[in-house]
């Protein structure tokens, strides 16, 4: 009994050491938190999610010539929701037109990609934290959505203090020399919604927190900006599992066998392999040579696959030169080099948690879903992968002075740790510290 006492007495005075809000948080009773806080809202925040999370809407015009009969149905009547429901795609028998909607194409002349002809789409509720969902009820509160329900809980009110960034998921951020007209335009948006919330806030510094894919994009868009106009207009970056330039696995698997992050119950994952082909996001986050070396990545019983072998086996895989022409003007120069924001930044990671390492397509068939070898990482990215893009951040960051924080969190996967209840509640205390 005696020693219990000391034990408590020791953590109180552990916690008095804390900053203000985080005590607060850490020492609330679960009941306390959200709505009985005592947090007085300073900086906006702005949100991102993950890739699988934004909305997207499509306008299909005269220009459009629809593979099947069905795929016209919505010609000349306006915009529809083409990404925000899988249950409707399924039931409409609409997943072959989703697909072909989709897809994007490469254009050589400009070096960039574009809609199908006669496809126009856009992303809608830019600006708000509601212009991310998941595509079905199997998740409730994921794409952030118990993170910021416990936001709103604490105070923050969407399109006052809360914001959010949603984003299409087909195109890439640009590289040196490579543009993107839809990302050129996308972060040109985001920089005014920064300038704007920290102008509606007594002229406040913006935190922003990102996601998976959503990260990445923060720290893309964080990175395009003059350091001057970074120091004025962002307090903070919490990222939480973003997804490296070092790569990962999964990234490549996706090419091999259709993308993970877009599925349907209905439909194999090959269905959609074109369609992610298609994309230039799918050629981002490959596995980094730097990190992963001359390990095998993709297994055959004929040939092995490092990093080092992509064009060999983008045509193994079925890729024609046409398909090569972005892989090789996207990935190759870029070096998926990492470079810090160079702003306070936190980054949660989790590990502990089996994450594919190896894929093994024995028969070198890539049209059978491959089996899996295992290793360690948050179930998504690899812990090789997160511990060099973090220990490259913390290196920039500790040549200028700057904060950098990397908290590792056990047992928790990329997909949950906005939901998991000890993960949250890390990243929540982590909030109130930035805002602090």
């Amino acid at each position: 009994m005696a020693m219990n006492t000391v034990f408590v007495r020791l953590l109180q005075l552990l916690l008095l050491l804390l900053p203000p809000s985080l005590r607060d948080y850490l020492w609330a009773a679960p009941s306390d938190h959200g709505v009985g806080q005592k947090l007085q809202v300073y900086h906006p925040i702005i949100m991102s999610a993950g890739i699988s999370c934004p909305v997207l809407e499509a306008r299909l015009t005269d220009a459009y010539t629809p593979s099947l009969p069905r795929c016209g149905a919505f010609k000349g009547k306006g915009w529809f929701p083409l990404w925000n429901s899988k249950q409707d795609l399924v039931d409409h028998d609409y997943v072959s037109c989703f697909e072909e909607q989709m897809s994007l194409v490469f254009d050589p002349v400009t070096n960039d990609y574009r809609n199908q002809p006669g496809v126009e789409t856009r992303v809608p509720d830019f600006g708000s934290a509601y212009g991310f969902s998941y595509k079905d009820d199997s998740c409730p509160f994921c794409c952030n959505i118990k993170l910021r329900n416990e936001l709103e809980a604490l105070g923050y009110r969407d399109g006052d203090t809360l914001f959010g960034v949603p984003y299409d998921i087909r195109h890439a951020p640009p590289r040196p020399g490579q543009p993107s007209e839809v990302y050129s335009d996308y972060f040109a948006r985001v920089k005014d919604l920064v300038q704007n919330a920290s102008a509606k806030n007594g002229n406040k510094p913006v935190i922003f927190i990102g996601h998976s894919f959503g990260g990445k994009l923060i720290l893309d868009f964080v990175n395009s900006t003059p350091l001057s106009w970074r120091k004025q207009f962002i307090k903070h970056l919490v990222l939480l599992s973003p997804t490296p330039p070092t790569g990962f696995l999964e990234a490549l698997k996706n090419l091999a066998s259709g993308p993970s992050c877009i599925h349907f119950d209905a439909a194999p994952h090959l269905a959609l392999r074109t369609m992610w082909w298609s994309f230039a996001s799918s050629l981002l986050s490959l596995p980094s040579p730097t990190v992963f070396t001359h390990e095998p990545l993709i297994i055959t019983k004929h040939r092995n696959y490092s990093a080092y072998d992509y064009p060999d086996f983008l045509v193994a895989l079925g890729f024609s030169m046409k398909g090569m022409l972005p892989f090789t003007k996207w990935v190759f120069p870029t070096n998926m080099s990492v470079e810090a924001p160079m702003v306070p930044t936190t980054y949660l990671s989790g590990f502990g948690v089996q994450t594919i390492n190896q894929v093994v397509f024995w028969d070198g068939n890539f049209d059978v879903y491959p089996e899996n070898v295992y290793g360690n990482g948050d179930g998504v990215v690899n812990w090789n992968s997160v511990l060099v893009f973090a220990n490259e951040l913390k290196r920039q960051h500790c040549l200028k002075n700057i904060l950098f924080k990397f908290i590792k969190i056990p047992n928790v996967t990329h997909g949950e740790i906005a939901i998991q209840d000890n993960s949250l509640k890390i990243i929540m205390a982590e909030i109130l510290e930035a805002n602090s």
